[in-house]
């Protein structure tokens, strides 16, 4: 087994380093990421938080089974859980957590603006970071500078989030005629229940099973909570989840949101896998930068902001982009490889599992050779997945919002480069692994 493990390593070597595989992943998260809260400005059509919350988590859904079955087939998914069952209740609630996050994510757009509500709620990088230190050990046996750039990077961005949270709340009202205080308050509880989302992640993760695995049972916590958020909160059977149902139109759109936020989310999976939840979180963070771009290219939202108000969130932007820089080239030591070792013996121990095994998982290496051949009923689940896309494409219209389609083409463009480019990566070094 030791030969086998050291055989995988000097593979990966020639490939290139898992740290850097781990940075391409999160940038392209980021990129992701930054596109997929774009059709949730649907909100201001008159729709609730909750209604378009419901429909964006359930083109989550789809995706999240689709992409799965695409890249590995339904008999390794369900081989892989069912080899790790202890996982299934964390990965449920850390779907619960996701829904909720995301439905204040919709709050604080309506609120106070897709370009300045994305700032606030990165800083779930700062919470993934504490929970990555108490729970998990990240950082022990690193270096002064190691430790000086994680440091730094968490005070950054925090200076940040004060920085954008103050240009907001300077006015009483909202462009939209909404309370802005409520909608920072919103974008820090989506970070608050963000960051603590990444807890299930790591001890999957550290269990050695395979973030496609996971995030299948991780979307069924996510469809149900929300369809709990909807009805009980939103009118039950009056909610205009309903209408918007009915409607169709603007349906494609958020279902689209939730194809493309599944995309971003599995990179940054992989990302935090082969990082850490300290470093691999805040380096798919860099999405504030691509949300920033959507809401001020596309929307236009900062046209009729003032000049310090500009400055504010420009700046801001800015600091909190350079924490996240600051914390995600602060490379893992031998010493905190070896903590991280530790802790990989630490869960083996506490449910039962092969210590060599989840080691080779870590490194991105299959243990035992399991299948991942197709049935026909994986094939069925893509084409139904894409018949629901065809089907709500053909009903779809254009929002009825002002956007600037020469700036969509050019952020597609890069969203497509930066997909085939990683994914070729990931699939070359780890066959998504």
């Amino acid at each position: 087994m030791a030969a086998q493990i050291e055989k995988a390593s000097s593979q990966h070597a020639g490939i290139g380093s898992l740290h850097t595989l781990g940075v391409l992943c999160g940038v392209t998260a980021g990129v992701w990421l930054g596109a997929a809260e774009a059709p949730t400005k649907l909100v201001n059509a008159g729709f609730s938080p909750f209604a378009i919350s419901l429909c964006m988590v359930a083109g989550v859904f789809t995706a999240r089974w689709s992409f799965p079955t695409l890249l590995k087939g339904t008999t390794y998914v369900f081989a892989d859980l069912m080899s790790r069952k202890h996982l299934l209740v964390w990965a449920i609630l850390a779907g619960a957590l996701w829904a909720v996050a995301n439905t204040l994510t919709v709050f604080a757009i309506r609120d106070v603006g897709l370009a300045i509500a994305f700032p606030m709620w990165n800083t779930n990088a700062l919470v993934g970071l504490f929970w990555g230190r108490v729970l998990f050990r990240e950082l022990d046996g690193a270096d002064r500078k190691t430790i000086t750039k994680v440091v730094v990077g968490s005070l950054c961005i925090v200076a940040a989030a004060i920085m954008l949270g103050f240009s907001t709340v300077h006015g009483s009202t909202s462009p939209n005629g909404h309370n802005p205080l409520g909608g920072v308050l919103a974008a820090i509880g989506a970070s608050l229940m963000w960051g603590t989302m990444y807890v299930p992640y790591r001890k999957a993760y550290l269990s050695g099973m395979n973030p496609l695995s996971f995030v299948t049972v991780f979307t069924v916590g996510e469809l149900l909570t929300m369809f709990i958020l909807t009805w009980t909160l939103d009118g039950g059977r009056h909610s205009s989840v309903f209408q918007l149902v009915h409607g169709g139109q603007f349906l494609f759109w958020l279902f689209l949101g939730g194809f493309v936020w599944v995309i971003g989310d599995m990179f940054q999976q992989f990302a935090a896998k082969y990082l850490g939840i300290g470093r691999g979180i805040p380096l798919s963070n860099t999405n504030q930068l691509w949300g920033l771009a959507w809401g001020a290219l596309v929307f236009d939202e900062l046209a009729t902001a003032d000049a310090k108000h500009k400055l504010l969130v420009v700046a801001g932007s800015a600091v909190m982009i350079l924490g996240a820089v600051f914390i995600s080239t602060a490379k893992a030591s031998d010493a905190e490889h070896s903590s991280r070792n530790e802790a990989l013996e630490r869960e083996c121990d506490r449910y039962g599992l092969d210590y060599n095994e989840v080691l080779m998982a870590q490194s991105g290496e299959e243990f035992g050779h399991r299948s991942e051949g197709r049935r026909w009923w994986d094939y069925a689940i893509i084409l139904a997945a894409v018949g629901v896309f065809i089907r709500l494409g053909a009903k779809a219209t254009v929002p009825p919002l002002a956007m600037n389609f020469k700036w969509v083409a050019v952020l597609v463009v890069l969203l497509l480069v930066s997909l085939i480019g990683c994914g070729y990566r990931l699939h070359k070094q780890t066959g998504f692994s």
